[in-house]
Formats: C-alpha cells, sequence, structure tokens
C-alpha cells in the first residue's frame, strides 16, 4: 500500500528522498511562509518540535509561494531565514506548490485524505481573505500558509488543522498526543 510517506520529496538543500526517512513517527506536516502574518507560527513550531521530538515527532515545513506570493525567496534565502529568525531545527523541504493544478504530489494525496480541515471553519478564513481583497483557493485546496496536516506512525493522515490552528492549540496537542500514544 502506498502511503504519503513513499512520495519523493526534496530537502532544502537538494536532497531527493521521501518521509519515509520518518517511518515509525508522527508527523505534522506544514506549508510554511517567510513573509505571511502567520509565520510567527515558526516559533511555536520550533518549540513544539523540540518538546516532543525525543517522544517520535517531527515537523516538517514545505515552503510554499501559493499565496500572496509571501515566500518568494530560494531554498537557501529560506533555510538562512528560519535558521537566523526563529532557529528552525525541524526539517525542512524544498518549495513546492501547495494548491492548484500543479499541486506537489505530497499536497495531492494530503488534500485527498482528509479533505476538510478543523480547528475553524475554512470559509470564515476564505471570507476573511476576501475581505482583504485576496482571493483564496477553493475547497478542498489547502487554505493558506501554515495549514497543518498530522500523520499517523503508520503514514495515515489522521488529521487537518486550519492555518489559524497555532502550534500550541489544545486541540492540536490534544491529536498529536493521541497519536503519540499509539
Amino acid at each position: 500500500m502506498t502511503t504519503v510517506l513513499d512520495i519523493p520529496v526534496t530537502t532544502i538543500t537538494g536532497e531527493e528522498t521521501t518521509l519515509a526517512e520518518h517511518a515509525g513517527k508522527v508527523l505534522l506536516v506544514v506549508n510554511v511562509a517567510s513573509k505571511c502574518g502567520l509565520t510567527p507560527q515558526y516559533e511555536a513550531l520550533e518549540a513544539l518540535y523540540e518538546s516532543t521530538r525525543d517522544r517520535g515527532f517531527e515537523v516538517l515545513g514545505f515552503p510554499a509561494n501559493d499565496f500572496g506570493g509571501q515566500e518568494p525567496g530560494t531554498d537557501e534565502e529560506i533555510a538562512e531565514f528560519c535558521s537566523t529568525n526563529y532557529a528552525v531545527q525541524f526539517p525542512l523541504y524544498s518549495k513546492v506548490v501547495a494548491t492548484g493544478d500543479d499541486k506537489h504530489p505530497l499536497y495531492e494525496a494530503l488534500v485527498a485524505a482528509v479533505p476538510e480541515p478543523e480547528g475553524g471553519d475554512p470559509e470564515d478564513f476564505r471570507s476573511n481573505l476576501r475581505g482583504h481583497g485576496i482571493t483564496p483557493s477553493e475547497a478542498p485546496d489547502v487554505v493558506w500558509n501554515f495549514e497543518k496536516f498530522l500523520i499517523a506512525r503508520d503514514g495515515t493522515v489522521a488529521r487537518r488543522f486550519v492555518p489559524s490552528t497555532v502550534p500550541d492549540d489544545p486541540g492540536l496537542v490534544e491529536a498529536i498526543e493521541t497519536e503519540l500514544a499509539k
């Protein structure tokens, strides 16, 4: 059976790999951006990673420039930004497309597995974007930067959370703890 762990990805330093290198761990896949109002979530993502990685948890950051051009940099510039501004130690991957017809196969699989995010109404988020003159993605595509997909130890996509769900949100932390306990 093919899982999201088998889909080819590229690290931010250019190595071809798959998420299978994290097999047996609970994963939080996040489409990240350096110039977004939600960018400060990097700090809480790193804190979450630091506090749970010894228990088999990984945060995986996938930069995407899909939303308002808020990740315009090269992979090298993104890595430098994350290191310098947020001391990010969790794994980062090469920039991907997270929405639309050209979305990366990983995001195709993630969205297909869990079409609707939780943690808030994605349509409210989309309405808010429209109120700011921004044309949002259409459901079931990723709503915006910092949407979170929780992957169980067996490689199945367990949950999906709206971008405004902060990394220390009790619902997200509980979901992570539930998966870690399995």
